[in-house]
């Protein structure tokens, strides 16, 4: 805070903070929080960090540069009190220098500022949330976000990697260097490489180009990730005095209505998951490891791509994308100048989106798995004239600086004719309207969305906004996939947000149809926020109705496919079934409690199922069981008994339905086709016996700020089957060289905190995160009542920097 404000009385108490850091996730949530269930109920704030920074006297005349990745919101940046640099926007990276503001040989008082507050239809945390770096350079170097390179020319037997690398002269004198560039395969020695001199005047900058030539080169894909290293070097002579390391991949993007999305010639389907910016129980906060584990477990659930919503993903992200093989589409802003919240980024839109557009191709330009930009989500103006003229700057600002990847935008017809729709639905109601917001006029319009996407009205409103485009984004509009065809024969369609059960029709609509490149479901992980949009409710005697904004204490969406720890939801295997990647069968059972009552779902709801046949106090009693395949047929086998044959598909595609009741012992589900059994699969109850399991996905870890462990913790029988009824709570306690920097579990609607060191498990499951602090053994320690303590070991490492650049923490 500033000294004015200390003056005034204000005051709180200085915490020693990580970075990356969400100032908002370990604060009280309240029933009343001005956020809402949009906000996960979390209380609005002002924050600062500080941190001094002692620069050597030697250094005087070097140029000095804060790279942040994404600080949220509003972020005001000082150095020994003066103002330096400042950003609206909460997810773009920016660069602030200040060497001119520094005192050389004495410590240095850096300051950051920044707020939330109502600005977000989602939780969007707070703070520097992403990852810092100081950057230090000689007066002459290559610019920072400076190099582009682009591998758009390549055949089966080379490729021509075209190096553009800005280098900067910020000294008084006239100096010439040379560059080199120089290409090295992935353990493989150097592969191509060139020089250039350079002469830049005092002040100036300029551009390098090199066409290095790759012989039979290793193409990036998603099965096939191979990358690339471009080292740039400058040298005054025999000496170095600047360099860069810039990974990239060589591959070619092709799309049209005829072949549809083509990587280095081949069609591929995108089967996409949205996904929200945050780390569940880490809350915004950006660390690499969380990031890599992410896009891991999407892409074992079958994902190969993703879109994210509603904001630039974070350089970590694409990071991990680059090496595991996960396409992106990166989004630019949820809002343009319509506001959708009440102190939201609209107010800030006009001033900033080509500086922030400028910083999304910045950071996305070198990593291959960036396969296309979106300039928007679900912006009302795109029904509207202005809509189109700010579609069309957005689009031509993009390809002014990098026409390399397609532009797309997800648009909802819906809520492109918003106030056409809105003044109906008035008048039909003869009130206010709906309440919950869009997602609330969404759910109570239903399968009407479709038709009035599909319309004539929003054929016409929304035709400038989609001409723009390489790909047409359809939000919620599966109706106009067959219909553009005829309509728009150039069109090319991505599903840009799907609700979760309509993926089967939705995949035969990719299947059948090349102009129509892939779906991508509404969520892939589940988020914070939103609270309750795929929730499952059951009706009582008051008439409940569905809800997509559930009161305290909900915290979640619950409309993943993946759980806010990481765990697969049901919806998840079914997903994989229908994608064809999934040949045995898999078994859901529906919460027997329920039984008979009637759901009460949204659009984005699944069932109330999870895969476990352990229901105790329930035998005896009805229980209804899903089960996903790809068969013509499954029967269903308890104890060794038929309890049934059924076609698959009768209710829903790819799922038959069974109803009996609950035995212990093994429950198995048989699929056949063309009257052979195909594939098995079977669930046991758990034993009496009950204990503690605890595993971390890796024993050793790099010191640092961007290295994790997640402890996977159940409650499971002597044999490992889960006990998903007998949930309590688990303490988790770390010594040594680290610390617990979360716990949390699945459950959607819980007041408890994510800091720990305590939480209740759900459904027999919770997850710890431990964080590194220095060198050396990291001691946990789980325990739960009536379990034996459960001790790991984990070691932390010096960490192996990636670049010449310094992080901050």
């Amino acid at each position: 805070m500033s000294a004015f404000a200390e003056l005034s009385g204000a005051d709180s108490e200085w915490a020693d903070v990580t970075l990356p850091h969400d100032a908002l996730i370990s604060t009280e949530r309240y029933g009343d929080a001005p956020s809402g269930a949009a906000g996960g109920y979390f209380p609005s704030g002002a924050f600062e960090y500080r941190k001094t920074l002692t620069v050597d006297e030697a250094d005087l005349g070097k140029v000095f540069i804060l790279e942040f990745d994404g600080v949220y919101r509003d972020a005001m940046v000082y150095v020994n009190g003066a103002l330096v640099g400042q950003h609206a926007f909460g997810y773009s990276r920016f660069t602030v220098r200040i060497d001119p503001f520094l005192r050389f040989g004495s410590p240095n008082e850096i300051r950051v500022a920044c707020r939330a507050h109502q600005d977000s239809r989602w939780y969007t945390g707070a703070g520097i949330y992403r990852d810092v770096h100081l950057i230090v350079k000689e007066p002459v170097h290559i610019a920072v976000d400076g190099v582009r390179i682009t591998t758009d020319d390549l055949d089966s037997g080379r490729a021509i990697v075209e190096v553009a690398a800005e280098i900067t002269n910020s000294g008084a004198v006239t100096t010439t260097v040379d560059l080199r560039s120089s290409v090295n395969e992935e353990g493989i020695a150097e592969v191509a490489s060139d020089v250039s001199p350079i002469t830049l005047l005092p002040g100036a900058s300029a551009v390098v180009r090199h066409r290095l030539y790759v012989d039979n080169p290793a193409l990036w894909s998603v099965d096939l990730p191979s990358l690339y290293t471009c080292v740039l070097q400058i040298r005054d002579g025999g000496r170095v005095i600047d360099k860069e390391s810039i990974q990239f991949g060589i591959r070619r993007i092709q799309v049209d209505p005829k072949q549809g999305l083509r990587i280095n010639g081949e069609a591929v389907n995108l089967r996409g998951a949205c996904v929200h910016h945050d780390n569940g129980p880490l809350g915004a906060a950006t660390i690499a490891a969380a990031e890599e584990r992410r896009v891991r477990l999407l892409k074992e659930a079958g994902f190969n791509a993703i879109r994210s919503s509603h904001n630039p993903a974070s350089s970590a992200l694409l990071d991990a994308c680059d090496r595991l093989g996960m396409l992106v589409i990166d989004e630019a802003f949820d809002i343009w100048t319509s506001s959708k919240s009440d102190f939201d980024y609209a107010s800030d839109f006009v001033l900033w989106w080509e500086r922030d557009l400028e910083a999304l191709v910045a950071k996305d330009v070198n990593h291959p798995s960036v396969i296309m930009y979106s300039i928007g989500n679900e912006i009302p103006e795109t029904g509207a004239r202005d809509g189109g003229i700010w579609s069309r700057r957005l689009a031509e600002k993009i390809r002014s600086i990098d026409r390399s990847r397609p532009i797309t935008n997800g648009v909802n017809g819906f809520v492109s004719s918003l106030d056409m729709v809105l003044a109906g639905m008035k008048q039909q109601a003869g009130s206010d309207g709906p309440g919950a917001g869009v997602n609330g006029m969404m759910t109570q319009v239903g399968d009407m969305m479709n038709m009035i996407s599909a319309s004539e009205m929003v054929s016409e409103r929304t035709a400038e906004s989609f001409s723009v485009l390489d790909v047409a984004g359809m939000n919620y509009g599966d109706g106009r996939y067959v219909l553009d065809k005829t309509l728009f024969p150039n069109r090319v369609i991505a599903g840009t947000e799907t609700f979760p059960g309509q993926i089967a029709k939705n995949w035969d609509l990719v299947k059948a149809n090349k102009h129509v490149i892939g779906d991508f479901a509404w969520t892939g992980w589940d988020y914070l926020g939103e609270a309750g949009l795929g929730s499952v409710g059951y009706a009582d005697d008051s008439g409940s109705s569905a809800m997509v904004a559930r009161p305290y204490p909900w915290l979640s969406a619950w409309t993943g496919d993946i759980d806010i720890t990481g765990e697969r939801r049901p919806a998840s295997y079914y997903r994989e079934v229908v994608f064809g990647l999934r040949s045995s069968p898999y078994i859901a059972v529906q919460r027997p409690e329920f039984h008979g009552r009637v759901p009460l779902t949204t659009p984005w709801s699944w069932s109330d199922a999870i895969g476990s046949w352990t229901w105790e106090g329930f035998e005896g009693r009805p229980v209804h069981v899903e089960v996903y395949s790809d068969a013509e047929e499954v029967e269903l086998v308890l104890n060794g008994r038929s309890v049934g044959r059924v076609s698959v598909g009768s209710d829903l595609a790819f799922r038959a339905d069974f109803e009996l009741t609950y035995e212990p012992g093994q429950l198995t589900a048989i699929a056949f086709s063309g009257g052979k059994e195909q594939s098995r699969t079977s669930l046991n109850s758990a034993a009496e016996s009950l204990q503690l399991q605890a595993h971390a996905d890796r024993d050793v870890l790099n010191s640092g700020t961007g290295d994790l462990a997640f402890v996977r913790i159940a409650l499971t029988d002597n044999g490992g089957v889960a006990h998903t009824g007998r949930d309590r709570t688990v303490t988790v306690m770390v010594s040594g060289a680290g610390v617990l920097q979360a716990i949390g579990s699945a459950n959607p609607a819980t007041d408890e905190n994510f800091a720990g060191p305590n939480r209740t498990s759900f459904d027999g499951r919770a997850l710890a995160i431990i964080r590194p602090i220095g060198e050396g053994p990291i001691d946990v320690a789980i325990d739960a009542d009536g379990c034996q303590t459960v001790t790991l070991q984990l070691m932390s490492v010096a960490r192996v920097p990636r670049d010449d650049r310094m992080l901050v923490s």
